[in-house]
This record gives C-alpha cells, structure tokens and sequence, in this order.
C-alpha cells in the first residue's frame, strides 16, 4: 500500500485552542480511510489543511512522497486534492451545470462558456450518480438530498486523486448511498485515494478498508476496517460503550397534550399529490414519539405542516384540546417549536453571533416596553447555553466557529427558549457525532422529565429502536405501524417502512 498524500507532525492552533496536536497520517492510493471523531476532535480542520483551506502551525504535507504547500483550494484541487464540504456550498440561485463548473467553466475559442458542452458533461456526471436532475435547474429548487448529489457530481467533475468526503450522505436516501458507495469503489479501483467522514458508523464501516480515529485533536487509534467493529470504534472515539450512549430511564407520562386528526398535505414540488395522507396521533406530555420512514415517507412535511410552515390541505391540531392554527409565530406563542432539518438553511442565520441566534425566537419574552432587556437576554443565552452543552468561546463567537454538533445545541437551544410545551425534532441528530447525540438524547429526556411533549423524525433505526417511548413508522404519507420501546426489531421496522404487512 502506498500513501499519495501524508501529513506529517501536522498541528493547528487557533489563539489558545490547540485543534491538532503533532498528527502523522497517510491516505493510500486506491483505498478508502474513515476517519472518525466527536465534533471538535479536528476531524474538519484536518481535512482543511489536507484541501489547503487551513494552513499547518507546524509539521508538513507530502504529495506522491515529495513535500507539498497548498496555500489555497484552488492550489490543492490543480494537484487532484478535491473536498466535498459537510455543509453545502451551492449557489441556489444558479443552475445545476453552473455550480458544478463554477470557477472551472468550461470554454470554447478561449472565450465563451460552452454551456451546452457543460450541460452534456453534467448529465452524464448526474446519470452515474442515477439522479435525473435537469442540469439547467436551479438548485434552489432542489430537495436537500439532490443538492447532496449535485456537491458530489461537483467533486467528481473534477478529476480528483484524492477526494475527501465530509458528511456526504447525511442527507442521501439509502438508495442513493448504494449508488455512492457504488462510485467510491469505482473510484478506488481507478487508483483514487478517498477520505472519508461519517457520523453514521455502520454505513461508513462497510465502505472503509482503513479506520483511523481521532480524539481532542490527537490521532489515538488506527486499524483495518476487517479487524474492527462498531463498539471499538465508539470506545476510542468517545471513552464510552455503545450501549451507554442511549437514555435508559423514561419518566412519567401525563394526559395528551399534542393530537392530530386526518393531517393531509400536499407535496410542496408536486401539489398534485399528498406527502402526508390522514394521520392521526397524539403524544402525550412527558412522552417521546418517534418518526420513522424511508425518504419520501412524509416525516418533515408532517413536522412542517405542525409547525405551521407547510398548510394542510385537511386536518385538525389541538394542544390540551384547543385547536392551534395561524403561521409559525403563531404557534410558537402556543408553545409549538419546530428544529428544522437543515440548521443551516432554516435554523441559523450566518451572519449572527451564537447569542444572537439562541435568543431570536424568544425575544418576546425579554422586551420590556419598546425595548428588548439586555441584561434578561443575556441571563437567558448564558444559562440555555449551559443547559444544552454548547461549546464556544462565549455568546459572542461567531456561529460559523461552532462545529457541527454545537451548532445542533444552539438550533436545540434557539427552540427551548420559546419556552416549548410540544417540542418538534426533525432529524435532531444528522451529521453529528456519537457523543453529541447522546447529549442531545440526554436533553430530550430531561424536557420530557419536565412535561415537554417531544415528537421526532429519524432516519436512524438504533435512534428508532432505543429512544422513543413509541415508533410511528411511516411509509408514503401514512403512519403504517405503532411499535412500543423494547418491543420491536430493525428487521420489524424496517418491514413497515417498505409498506410491508403488519
């Protein structure tokens, strides 16, 4: 085996943060290596100076053996070194073929944008990847996991002979992660040297042939994925067996809080059909119910429609047996609160501090005449920032300085200070880490402690099996199944989320 790209006594302090500490590591030619780690271990900051994003404070990179400075991305991808970037970085104002070739457009005569050899070259790029998008769509009018599909279409248009994969199926269908895993060995086959990043553990598993984790900025643990499973991987990553990360105890449950009767919705993009047909449920104060369903199943257009984001096309929603109606703020001051899928579309704002972002939903609860109280805003965030674990500098930092499991905390902690009675979680734990999930286990278990109603979408079927009280299971609009904690197999769930008989 031999490495095409080293890092060798690679460290990167940021002030007084040491974000990698002396860290020595190969990626091989023709092999995939996973690298694992909790949000803030310097998984992405790694990665960042392997794409010349960041630059080492000490140690060097080598490239085919020789010693190599990649002061920039452009510099890095122009020697075959390309990243696909957990968090999307589209343009969605522009067409699918535009962001592809964005920067590397295509000519003719040395002058002009061949857009139609650009629009060939993304269909066929596309067609591999079995997603018939039309390359001349905007990609705003794209669902989060074709705009996964796009960013990798992206990567691959160019050339790359070491691509490094951040989080780049928290957002596909298992289908699509067949077609990708289906590509990568392809890739590798070709000689293609693959990093890749997931906080899916099992998926990443089956892809790998080399496992590396790192911990607090320090490489500790490195092994052939053959040799390795599951639970040695959680242990080095975070101390902790697997079996430790899930909430053992469930409190008291009282009377229905949230219900909903005959819920129907129409597909936002084809409002011909219905993404949620009929459902009725309840969840009852101090109760955690689960969503479970194949993508398509309806589980973010239902938690939308309650939300008062989506309008349904029939239906009733009563909190304590009065009907809830109106937009989104409405429904907020009835203690309804939505965490969106995607925080960084729908629940931050970029340009706002950590602070700023905790407290913009809740700010009707600090004004006092015509002004907003600094001091109880500031009182709050502090407090919501100790209660949900948020690790940062302070209020003050920039949220684009959180990684992504404490952004989660913040979105988390954003809706708990609206002062929820009916908590709504779509797909609360995507793309962070095993033991920032357990924390946020931790807190929807204590909410539910409280009182809170907490109702969740999930993909992840360890999450279906072993959080929730009860599983709703979904499957084309419908709630298909009801299976009770400890009362139900993968094999069970995954049945009726096919559309299987009960």
């Amino acid at each position: 085996m031999s490495a095409v790209m080293t890092a060798r006594g690679v460290t990167k302090v940021f002030g007084a943060t040491h974000a990698l500490t002396g860290v020595d590591f190969d990626v091989q030619r023709g092999r995939v290596t996973a690298l694992f780690g909790e949000n803030g271990a310097g998984k992405s900051t790694l990665m960042k100076i392997l794409a010349g994003i960041e630059q080492p404070t000490t140690g060097e990179l080598e490239l085919d053996g020789e010693p190599v400075t990649l002061p920039s991305p452009r510099a890095a991808a122009d020697r075959g070194v390309v990243i696909i970037h957990q968090e999307l970085s589209l343009f969605p104002n522009m067409s699918v073929a535009d962001n592809l070739f964005m920067a590397r457009e295509r000519v003719r005569n040395g002058v002009m944008v061949d857009d139609r050899a650009q629009r060939e070259t993304a269909t066929a790029l596309l067609e591999r990847l079995e997603e018939p998008i039309d390359p001349r769509t905007d990609v705003g009018e794209l669902r989060l996991g074709q705009q996964q599909i796009v960013e990798i279409a992206r990567a691959l248009a160019q050339d790359a002979r070491v691509l490094i994969m951040d989080e780049p199926t928290s957002a596909l269908s298992a289908a699509e992660v067949e077609v990708l895993f289906r590509i990568m060995r392809e890739l590798t086959a070709d000689g293609v040297a693959i990093v890749y990043i997931s906080h899916h553990l099992e998926e990443a598993l089956e892809i790998a042939d080399t496992i590396v984790v790192l911990r607090d900025g320090g490489l500790v643990a490195s092994a052939e994925a053959a040799d390795v499973d599951l639970g040695w991987i959680v242990e080095h990553m975070v101390g902790r067996r697997q079996d430790e990360l899930f909430p053992d105890e469930h409190g008291e449950q009282g009377e229905v809080l949230l219900r909903v009767h005959d819920l129907s919705v129409a597909d936002p993009r084809n409002p011909g059909r219905l993404s949620v047909d009929g459902v009725d449920l309840t969840v009852r104060a101090g109760e955690i119910v689960g969503l479970y369903g194949l993508m398509g199943a309806g589980r973010t257009e239902l938690l939308e429609a309650l939300a008062g984001r989506l309008r349904a096309v029939t239906g009733e929603v009563e909190i304590d047996g009065a009907l809830i109606e109106g937009p989104v703020a409405a429904r907020i001051a009835r203690g309804l609160t939505l965490v969106p899928e995607d925080r960084q579309r729908d629940g931050l704002v970029q340009s706002m501090s950590v602070g700023q972002n905790l407290s913009l939903a809740g700010l009707r609860r600090f004004i006092r005449g015509p002004l907003v109280s600094a001091d109880r805003e500031r009182e709050a965030v502090a407090s919501t920032m100790r209660d949900v674990t948020v690790k940062a500098s302070g209020p003050d930092a920039p949220i684009t300085s959180l990684s992504g499991g404490n952004q989660q905390k913040v979105v988390l902690g954003k809706a708990l200070l609206t002062q929820p009675r009916v908590l709504l979680l779509d797909e609360p734990t995507r793309g962070i880490d095993v033991g920032a999930k357990a924390d946020i286990f931790t807190l929807m278990t204590e909410l539910a402690g409280r009182g809170v109603a907490v109702l969740f979408a999930t993909s992840e079927l360890e999450e279906a099996l072993h959080v929730p009280d009860r599983l709703l299971v979904m499957a084309k609009g419908k709630v298909v199944r009801e299976l009770r904690r400890g009362a139900a197999s993968r094999e069970e769930i995954m049945v009726a989320s096919e559309g299987g008989a009960r």
